[in-house]
């Protein structure tokens, strides 16, 4: 059973920023940490950045660190992904999930993904 669902995707030039919303069942936003994943064409998916369950701590991808921020709003159930200075290279449907913070993949308590939301960045 799908417990996420990833909007805010778009089409947008280099060096541009989108804001990535992903809306996670109770069950999710209360018991675990939340990550940041995308996978491009031709390629596996990959870890872009956690919140844990408090949000106190972040952490990020080298990749990413220091152009996305993420962030969570316990009223909305809702974690963020904000993206600044874009690069093509960050194209790729992006998902979010409960995550295994030793591993940074998908936690072993889940099995399913949402549709994810595509982000394309042209140059």
């Amino acid at each position: 059973q799908v417990q996420v669902a990833e909007s805010g995707g778009g089409l947008v030039q280099a060096g541009g920023s989108l804001r990535l919303s992903c809306a996670a069942s109770e069950r999710i936003f209360n018991n675990y940490a939340i990550g940041w994943f995308r996978q491009a064409p031709g390629s596996e998916r990959e870890f872009v950045a956690y919140v844990t369950w408090s949000g106190a701590n972040t952490f990020y991808a080298h990749a990413v660190k220091g152009r996305f921020t993420i962030s969570r709003d316990n009223a909305k159930n809702t974690v963020y992904l904000q993206m600044n200075s874009l690069k093509p290279e960050d194209t790729a449907v992006y998902y979010c999930n409960a995550i295994n913070l030793s591993t940074r993949r998908l936690h072993d308590d889940f099995h399913s993904w949402g549709q994810g939301t595509q982000v394309t960045v042209s140059s």
